[in-house]
């Protein structure tokens, strides 16, 4: 079984809403589907893929506003850290106010720190990895050596701790304990700017080397 990733950059902040494809059967897992779920949804259906679910690594506006049109869309059940389902539905601590929006959204699934989802065919694992907030996870998929981190680690930096739920103490310690754990091999796919790779990281990220 083989899979391959694409990506697409999507509304004010340039949030990666990354697309895992199963190149057998074109099911798709969604994480992260940013602001702009119609063009999310165009690009599917544009691609003949076959959506299965969505996976958010975090509640931020910036990440969450684009799941009800696809949900509407495509009937797909929503995934998120069970500590992180709080922030989501709280415009208080999702950051909408930011942008003047009031946005509330509720998963259908709660997830738990070392679960495997196999969704698409693939096995994803829940890596729990707070900080940037306090319910955030990476979801680790070992077969393609790639890991959506969402806005725990970026290239050459971290993510922002100065928002609600926020801590910079205990994202250092979710990147060194969960992300630099993984095979310096392991693709990096942040929420916003380029990719990376562990083993970069691990060498050269100020932050944390």
């Amino acid at each position: 079984m083989s899979f391959h990733i694409e990506s697409v950059v999507l509304g004010m902040v340039g949030t990666n809403c990354y697309l895992l494809i199963n190149d057998g059967t074109k099911e798709t897992v969604i994480f992260d589907p940013g602001d702009e779920g119609e063009r999310v949804a165009a690009y599917l259906s544009r691609e003949n893929l076959k959506p299965a679910a969505i996976l958010l690594t975090h509640g931020h506006f910036d990440h969450i506003m684009g799941v009800e049109t696809l949900r509407a869309a495509f009937d797909l059940p929503v995934y998120i850290h069970e500590e992180e389902a709080g922030v989501m539905e709280d415009p208080a601590l999702n950051a909408c106010g930011m942008i003047g929006a009031n946005v509330k959204v509720k998963a259908d699934h709660l997830v738990k720190d070392g679960e495997v989802l196999n969704l698409a065919g693939a096995d994803i694992r829940v890596l729990f990895t707070p900080g940037h907030t306090r319910g955030g996870v990476s979801y680790y998929v070992e077969e393609i050596k790639a890991v959506f981190c969402g806005d725990t680690l970026f290239e050459g930096s971290v993510g922002r701790t100065d928002l609600p739920t926020g801590s910079m103490s205990v994202l250092i310690r979710s990147i060194k304990e969960k992300l630099f754990t993984l095979p310096d091999d392991v693709q990096v796919l942040p929420g916003h700017g380029g990719a990376t790779t562990i083993g970069w990281e691990k060498k050269n990220n100020p932050f944390v080397c």
